[in-house]
């Protein structure tokens, strides 16, 4: 098992992670139609099987998602890690500061060099550096 998680797969973690927040949140059942929760949980397991078989196309879906979360269930939005905003991009840039934003294109260029140096890039640890 290798010391460090890929990019993808730590971000596959974040959102395996989030899923299971989400079933387990009350709140879901009590303010949405618990089949359209189901059907939203639902396609939040698709999106998570697509990642792990590495179909890239399923980053639209994930972006829909991700922003589904903010605008169907606010009151939990804080327990989106910050990181699948960035991972995702497109519609999810729109809930990230400008600040924010920079400090995730600074460490997409530090990984770009360590990739170009053909050097590992660790991006828990350079994340936590930036942050």
């Amino acid at each position: 098992m290798p010391a460090t998680l890929s990019y993808h797969d730590y971000h596959l973690a974040l959102l395996t992670s989030l899923y299971d927040t989400l079933r387990a949140q009350s709140l879901l059942m009590e303010q949405v139609p618990e089949e359209s929760n189901q059907l939203f949980l639902e396609r939040f397991e698709e999106l998570i099987a697509d990642l792990e078989q590495g179909k890239q196309d399923s980053l639209y879906q994930g972006q829909d998602i991700i922003c589904q979360i903010i605008s169907r269930y606010p009151q939990i939005a804080h327990l989106i890690p910050r990181d699948l905003l960035w991972y995702f991009g497109g519609d999810c840039l729109h809930f990230m500061p400008d600040e924010e934003i920079a400090h995730y294109q600074h460490l997409d260029e530090l990984q770009a060099e360590a990739l170009d140096k053909g050097e590992d890039f660790d991006w828990v640890t350079a994340r936590q550096g930036a942050f």
